[in-house]
């Protein structure tokens, strides 16, 4: 029996091409493995027919929708999980279900190896492979751009060469990676970080200059998980494409950002992410309402460290498990519901309520029936300031006796 490669294939040009490539390189058969994680775009069918039209011996493909919102998306949300502050995880959240979905089907295919389509500058070669060799350590990986050396063009021209059906014309200006939970666009004109955005950039989100009339939206959590938006109940999935659709028209989720790579330089990324940037405007503030002050700002540095684990690759790892432990137990009391304006691309929160509410209005209020006491205050000042006060006299006291 020959060997097995298992190609990690998205239905474009580079992974279609790369089944023959692979083929004649390695002398193996190739597996295509197309994972929907919500992209869009082809059906799953169509996609798993042109595999086999380029050459795979076999297609697996698999609806991962739903896993992948409920499953890497949701523990995103509980973090509030924002790379560098600013956005979302877009592309590092799909990759380890991509894997997932990768070891199993080598493991069921008999495949020794897996293959990916990325190059050797990005953060998406480690993601794949850090997560292929933590969960099948036996496998091997090889990437044909940085690896076998195919090029767009050596791609184009092999298409074109084996008739394959797959169109090889049109070359988008833009590199492309999107699912539920966002958007990424790089390269092109975009490389020169003077240039603005253009329109064509976008698609994900209407322009925010002439946004339609207020959208006020209402989203009830659970365990700091949105279970109902305006009152019906949503899934996971449901909630992010409900609010995708609601935000973007508002222009909510639009990103541009010079990040920094894993592998050490830095790249001008556009992103859109409206659905996911409207959920987490909406559960930091639940959070800010049920999350005791100490607890709030130690998680704050535990959702840091556990975005930049998962931006770099490391979703496996023991350390980022034992963080979701704790994340998770944080969520206890994350229940209630968040009341959203949606408006020229912003999502303000104007409302909030839970039952598990930390907020006690006769202790908050200046009116009557305020609760507080207030001589507490001086005795609280003077133990609070007592290090300091001491600390300054010391010093003082030190600066007097050298001038002598």
């Amino acid at each position: 029996m020959k060997d097995r490669v298992i190609l990690a294939y998205s239905g474009g040009l580079d992974t279609s091409v790369a089944i023959g490539w692979i083929a004649e390189a390695t002398g193996a058969e190739v597996i295509a493995v197309a994972v929907d994680v919500g992209q869009g775009g082809e059906s799953l069918e169509t996609i798993r027919q042109r595999a086999l039209g380029c050459g795979a011996v076999e297609a697996y493909v698999a609806d991962a929708r739903d896993e992948f919102a409920e499953e890497y998306c949701m523990p995103a949300l509980k973090a509030n999980s924002l790379y560098m502050d600013a956005y979302p995880l877009v592309s590092a959240l799909s990759r380890p279900v991509i894997v997932k979905h990768l070891v199993k089907a080598a493991k069921q295919f008999g495949a020794t190896t897996v293959s990916h389509g990325c190059t050797g500058k990005g953060n998406d070669q480690v993601r794949f492979e850090v997560g292929i060799q933590t969960l099948g350590p036996d496998l091997k990986c090889i990437a044909p751009v940085r690896d076998l050396a195919l090029t767009r063009e050596k791609a184009i021209d092999y298409a074109e060469k084996n008739n394959l059906p797959i169109v090889t014309t049109k070359k988008n200006p833009f590199s492309i990676d999107q699912n539920v939970w966002g958007r990424a666009v790089e390269t092109g004109f975009l490389e020169d970080i003077w240039n603005g955005p253009t329109k064509d950039v976008y698609d994900y989100t209407a322009s925010p200059e002439f946004p339609p009339a207020p959208d006020v939206v209402t989203i009830e959590f659970k365990k700091g998980i949105p279970v109902a938006i305006d009152g019906n109940a949503v899934t996971p999935l449901q909630a992010i494409e409900e609010l995708n659709r609601r935000a973007g028209a508002q222009g909510v989720g639009r990103i541009d950002i010079v990040e920094d790579r894993l592998v050490g330089i830095k790249s001008r990324e556009i992103y859109e992410a409206p659905g996911a940037m409207a959920l987490i405007a909406a559960h930091k503030e639940l959070e800010n309402v049920t999350v005791e002050r100490e607890l709030a700002r130690f998680k704050k540095t535990v959702g840091q460290r556990w975005t930049e684990l998962v931006y770099d690759g490391q979703w496996f790892s023991p350390l980022k498990r034992s963080l979701d432990a704790f994340i998770e137990d944080t969520q206890q009391h994350v229940n209630g519901e968040i009341r959203l304006e949606l408006h020229g691309g912003r999502a303000t929160v104007q409302g909030r309520r839970s039952s598990s509410s930390l907020y006690d209005f006769n202790l908050a209020t200046y009116d009557e029936g305020d609760a507080f006491d207030q001589s507490s205050a001086r005795g609280f000042i003077d133990i609070y300031g007592l290090s300091s006060k001491v600390a300054t006299e010391r010093d003082e006291r030190v600066a007097s006796n050298e001038a002598k």
